[in-house]
């Protein structure tokens, strides 16, 4: 088919402005010529490594043509430039968790056959303990992340490994049939790798249009975008945002703490930097940025434009942000890694809208309950959230799951993530919310049945339902409702704790243990979560 890729975009828009900053982290102020030079080296020392060149045939949308690279990174130039160099390699960059087990890890690194790893030293030690059951690894980057931690033996450090590589252009034909992949918790409660056409990744998820000479002639024009992703580039949404940014020709800011939240650092940031968009996660990011700027005031002058999505942004996070930033607009993102954006719900001093609804992208729609057909505008009906056309082709490795996801209707392929909403007369969409029992905390998702299989085998667990309830700061938090083993004279929840924590991220752990007689559930043994979760909810009003 053909079409736009990523890697040759960037270096249409680094051939009209070389010299402009592309990113900025710390001390580190690269231009688009730096960049441009430092992933055509880390390409050619993928393809030295034998990693990426030539694709291999596939015959259905859950295949990857590519080799795999997996980037166990938090924020900085490396996480960016890996992605880009992977591309222009005809490799693939895989995005994993850094809060990953061990376990979790393999998981990853087996599902996408990996046969890369770029990580920083300090996830030395997992990815030592990982590396056992990951035979097909056969190349180890380590980035220096000054920990002082050892890298895993037969790493090559990732400075020295560009500068022994050749900084021309590789001399291979990037397509837009190339695949951009994205790996989501989605709702099975395992990461599952997202496979799309990066042509169609452009224009579903990022909104690039226009051909290559198009998309160059935008980038030269003075004023770019300077855009401060503040949360981690693992997740889809951040680095979205940071390639949208790029490919209008901007430069990319990174705040200095990248291993957790320092509102502080990141306000601090966009002023000196003078970043002109902001992207955050729901009120797990905005309370602290609020509370901080009530604190200590900063000129943030410069900022037009805070966007937010992969978790709720409360209205009273809304008006304390429009209050402390003057000129600041809102724009709350509805999407997902299997969707690209549906819609957008925008936000500033003088407009008061209604939470939770949203101005629909032209490719969404709203299908009926068995999913054959469109709702009309107006209807009353409560239906599935879906993207038609240029969607994803397939899960990787997972045919069922492809087919379910991305049914066709009527002879064009849609995508359908869970979600149920309405469709308003005038054609906006109402999110009612994601119809599965995953639970969106602080931006992350995690599974209710692959925390409760943890739990339940805590030898004094009997039976355990996980739920989430309300919370200011993260969103929803983790609730474990809990039924001891008969005999047991109350749970020890620290010891259950400690136990679940060497098997799940830390994010994935219950904030909160509730004690029950019984877990309810139906006669076939399905889980009651409504129940569950009025326990969790009824705890809070005590």
């Amino acid at each position: 088919m053909g079409g736009r890729s990523i890697a040759a975009l960037h270096e249409a828009v680094a051939q009209v402005a070389p010299e402009r900053e592309c990113i900025i982290w710390r001390d580190r102020r690269l231009s688009w010529g730096d960049v441009t030079e430092r992933t055509r080296r880390l390409a050619h020392g993928l393809l030295d490594a034998g990693v990426g060149g030539t694709l291999r045939v596939v015959d259905h949308g859950w295949e990857s043509p590519h080799d795999h690279v997996a980037l166990l990174l938090t924020n900085g130039n490396e996480y960016l430039e890996a992605m880009l160099g992977c591309w222009k390699a005809r490799a693939a960059s895989v995005n994993v968790n850094y809060r990953y087990t061990a376990d979790e890890l393999v998981y990853v690194l087996i599902d996408c056959a990996a046969t890369a790893i770029v990580y920083h030293a300090r996830f030395a030690p997992v990815l030592d303990e990982a590396l056992a059951q990951c035979p097909d690894l056969r190349l180890l980057v380590v980035v220096d992340d000054d920990s002082g931690v050892e890298p895993v033996s037969g790493s090559v450090e990732y400075e020295a490994w560009l500068a022994s590589s050749s900084a021309d252009r590789p001399h291979l034909a990037w397509d837009g049939d190339d695949r951009y992949v994205v790996y989501t918790g989605g709702t099975t409660g395992r990461p599952k790798g997202v496979l799309w056409r990066q042509d169609d990744f452009l224009h579903s998820a990022l909104g690039v249009t226009g051909s290559m000479s198009e998309v160059a002639d935008r980038a030269a024009r003075p004023n770019r975008p300077r855009a401060l992703p503040a949360p981690p580039f693992m997740h889809g949404a951040a680095h979205w945002n940071a390639l949208s940014c790029w490919l209008a020709g901007g430069t990319v800011i990174v705040q200095r703490e990248t291993d957790h939240l320092d509102a502080g650092d990141v306000l601090d940031t966009c002023e000196r930097e003078r970043a002109s968009s902001l992207l955050i996660v729901g009120d797990a990011f905005a309370r602290p940025l609020a509370d901080e700027l009530q604190r200590a005031p900063r000129d943030l002058s410069g900022l037009r434009l805070l966007m937010t999505g992969g978790a709720i942004l409360s209205p009273t996070s809304k008006r304390q942000l429009l209050s402390l930033v003057p000129g600041l607009r809102i724009l709350d993102v509805l999407g997902s890694s299997e969707t690209g954006r549906h819609g957008v719900h925008s936000s500033d001093r003088d407009t008061e809208e209604e939470s939770g609804i949203f101005v629909a992208s032209d490719s969404t729609t709203v299908l009926d309950d068995e999913r054959r057909r469109p709702l009309l505008p107006g209807s009353s009906a409560v239906g599935w959230l879906a993207q038609r056309g240029r969607v994803p082709l397939g899960y990787l490795g997972d045919r069922a799951r492809t087919e379910s996801t991305f049914p066709e209707i009527d002879g064009v392929v849609h995508a359908v993530a869970g979600d149920r909403a309405m469709l308003r007369a005038d054609g906006r969409i109402e999110l009612l919310g994601r119809e599965s029992v995953t639970i969106n905390t602080g931006g992350e998702k995690v599974h209710a049945e692959e925390v409760e299989q943890v739990l339940k085998d805590h030898p004094s667990v009997y039976d355990v339902l996980v739920v989430g309830r309300p919370s200011e700061q993260w969103g929803q938090e983790i609730v474990a409702v809990v039924a001891p083993t008969a005999g047991c004279e109350g749970l020890d929840h620290g010891a259950i704790a400690a136990h679940a924590g060497e098997r799940l991220a830390r994010f994935k752990l219950p904030k909160s243990y509730l004690e029950v007689a019984q877990i309810k559930r139906s006669a076939s043994g399905k889980p009651d979560y409504s129940w569950a979760r009025a326990i969790a909810t009824a705890d809070t009003a005590r």
